[in-house]
This record gives structure tokens, C-alpha cells and sequence, in this order.
């Protein structure tokens, strides 16, 4: 038997439940509109995992001194993107609908498409594909 950790759920806190959930159903992610006056709300990934979104006010109820962090991207999220004509089409999309554009997509060095959106609270979060050889 294996008694080893496992990780299980990526966890985000939020300022605004509804826009951050907006931003993630762009991505693909189904959650039921329903869940965006919720104060928790989870949804299943591929391969089994989770991710979670608690409000602010929620990780304040047994955290009170906890404080929204400063200073950068503390964790960062990837969505593979089936080609690059994907990832710059979803970044279009993204900054459209008025999301921040960090870094407009490019052919990085190690072989990607690649660009950086921030969700509604500053978070990067990134696009990629492979290369089109």
C-alpha cells in the first residue's frame, strides 16, 4: 500500500467568483453557471484531478490573518492547445472578451507557441502547443 501524498486538487483564491469562472470556462473547464455565486467551487480535470476556487472571504473564515500575496505569480497553469493556430485564436479570444494579454503569443526557442493571459485576478496563465515542424 502506498501511504506517500498525492497530489489531488490545484486550489485558487479568488476576488471575483463569476469573472474568474468565466475566464476558466474560456479555457474550456466545464463548471455549471450556477457555481458562479458560490463561495467553493471544484471541477474535475483530465487524468483525474481537481482545481478549486475558494473566494477570499471563504480562506479568511479559518485563516483570518491570510493576506492576498504580492510580488508575482506564486503558481502558474498551462492549457495545451491542440496547434498553434489554437493558442493565438483562444489568446484572441481571451483579450477580447477583456482579459490582460502578458505576453502575445511567439515561437519560443524550445519548440512552443507560446503566450500568457492573466485571469481576473493577475494570475499568468499560459498557451501552448508544439511547433509545426
Amino acid at each position: 500500500m502506498n501511504t506517500s501524498p498525492r497530489l489531488d486538487v490545484i486550489g485558487l483564491v479568488v476576488s471575483d467568483m463569476a469573472a474568474s469562472l468565466a475566464f476558466y470556462r474560456r479555457l474550456g473547464l466545464e463548471i455549471p453557471v450556477e457555481s458562479d455565486t458560490a463561495a467553493h467551487v471544484e471541477a474535475a480535470l483530465p487524468g483525474g484531478m481537481r482545481i478549486a476556487w475558494d473566494t477570499e472571504e471563504v480562506i479568511r473564515s479559518f485563516d483570518p490573518g491570510w493576506a492576498r500575496p504580492e510580488g508575482g505569480d506564486r503558481i502558474g497553469l498551462a492549457f495545451r492547445c491542440a496547434s498553434p493556430q489554437e493558442v493565438d485564436a483562444t489568446y484572441e479570444s481571451l483579450v477580447a472578451a477583456g482579459h490582460r494579454g502578458h505576453l502575445k503569443p511567439w515561437d519560443a526557442v524550445w519548440g512552443q507557441r507560446y503566450a500568457v493571459v492573466l485571469d481576473p485576478d493577475g494570475c499568468g496563465v499560459s498557451l501552448f502547443a508544439q511547433a509545426e515542424a
